[in-house]
């Protein structure tokens, strides 16, 4: 109950003042460090970032100092399922099967004011897994101030050749619910992206490979005039679609049918990443993803032999980074614990990337690839959408673990820098 009190308390407090001038030590504004800036906003935008020798301040505004802090742009969240919670809980089956979508959008509701808290402002969700459409009623809700969470991009249910996809293990007489949407042939796929699209889907994902058989290998699924076919179909009413792909066919047969952005891409290759560098497509590794799972399985990070999965991933991601591909930070959260997406980009860093340009990929470059207008750089006229947290995480990447403050279209959501 206190919580919920001081939520109320801050937002109604943030709202009575519709102008906040930041003086933090350090401003990353999405691409570059600067000291001594500050940053003000007026109502739900930035008007003004910059030295404070160059700023008139409007009366009445409210200072917030923020000593020995770095602001920057609210994080845009890559790869997340918020109807998801992590698999050593309850796993992916039993998730899909057991839990309604309405318990699994009432978990929904704290996993997203879990992940606002963590600073991340704007979240792309890759699919329900089963729960219909319950991830568009969940960003309705957000938009309309019912519940505290990120902005939304949503995928509705995803798109999964017939057959290829779980839960599976029944018999031909049982009938179970899907995580995703089968069909077959160029007709049924383009109805489908339009039904879903018309559903509120704000982009589509579809799975390009995946394991037709318990214990097998991914293979690709899709054939390339399947994919071509949603992809124009998703263009045409101004989407666009993303693959979950992992497999050297799979990811290619994606990257030649258009799609935006791969989704993990652990089998890729250097000819592969070279061919979306060509294309414009950009990667999202989701390396926490994989790391979690191994963790379930038992591994111990630094103690023994790290697993064949991690190890081929890092090879992967190190042919990404070479490549020079863009790379989307987005972690599969859900897999793990929504608010602590920063496991993402630890991992980016450990794995090859500087903590620079993996802030970078969490705001300008995820907002450049995801169509967001206006936000991922504190800058004039961009939405007010901006956090703080000690210390300087281009430096110390794991500075995002305790953020300070969080501010989402102007309005304070996370107040620990004022008594």
């Amino acid at each position: 109950m206190k919580n919920i009190v001081l939520f109320f308390l801050l937002l109604s407090t943030s709202i009575g003042h519709a102008q906040m001038l930041f003086k933090p030590d350090r401003v990353f504004d999405g691409t570059a460090v600067h000291a001594n800036w500050v940053v003000l906003v007026e109502g739900d935008m930035i008007r003004y970032a910059g030295p404070p020798t160059e700023l008139k301040i409007p009366q009445g505004t409210r200072e917030i100092p923020l000593k020995n802090m770095t602001l920057m742009p609210g994080i845009i969240e890559g790869h997340s399922h918020l109807l998801l919670h992590p698999y050593n809980e309850t796993d992916w089956n039993d998730q899909v099967l057991k839990e309604s979508p309405v318990e699994r959008a009432i978990r929904g509701t704290v996993h997203a004011k879990n992940t606002l808290m963590a600073g991340i402002t704007t979240v792309r969700d890759l699919g329900s897994e089963g729960a219909g459409y319950a991830d568009v009623s969940l960003k309705k809700t957000i938009d309309q101030g019912i519940i505290p969470g990120p902005r939304m991009l949503v995928a509705g249910p995803a798109i999964v050749a017939t057959g290829a996809y779980g839960p599976k293990g029944f018999h031909d007489g049982v009938s179970v619910p899907l995580g995703a949407e089968p069909v077959s042939g160029v007709d049924e796929a383009i109805a489908t992206v339009r039904r879903q699209l018309g559903n509120g889907a704000d982009f589509i994902k579809i799975y390009a490979d995946y394991r037709w058989g318990a214990g097998e290998p991914s293979q690709p699924t899709f054939l390339p005039n399947e994919i071509e076919a949603m992809v124009s179909a998703a263009t045409s009413a101004g989407r666009y679609v993303v693959a979950h792909a992992s497999t050297p066919e799979g990811m290619h047969r994606a990257i030649m049918g258009g799609v935006e952005t791969i989704e993990h891409g652990d089998g890729g290759t250097t000819e592969i990443f070279t061919l979306m560098k060509q294309r414009g497509v950009a990667l999202c590794p989701t390396l926490a993803a994989g790391d979690a799972i191994a963790r379930y399985g038992g591994w111990k990070k630094g103690n023994g032999m790290e697993p064949d999965r991690i190890t081929a991933k890092k090879a992967s991601f190190k042919l990404a980074l070479d490549s020079g591909v863009s790379i989307v930070f987005g972690g599969d959260v859900g897999v793990f614990s929504h608010g602590e997406n920063f496991r993402e980009m630890e991992l980016m860093v450990d794995y090859g990337m500087s903590p620079l340009e993996v802030l970078k990929s969490a705001t300008s470059i995820n907002a450049k690839v995801f169509h967001l207008k206006h936000l991922g750089k504190l800058e004039k006229d961009y939405f007010a959408d901006i956090i703080a947290v000690s210390g300087d995480p281009t430096k110390d990447i794991t500075a995002l673990r305790e953020v300070k403050l969080v501010v989402k279209n102007g309005v304070m959501y996370k107040n620990d820098v004022e008594n």
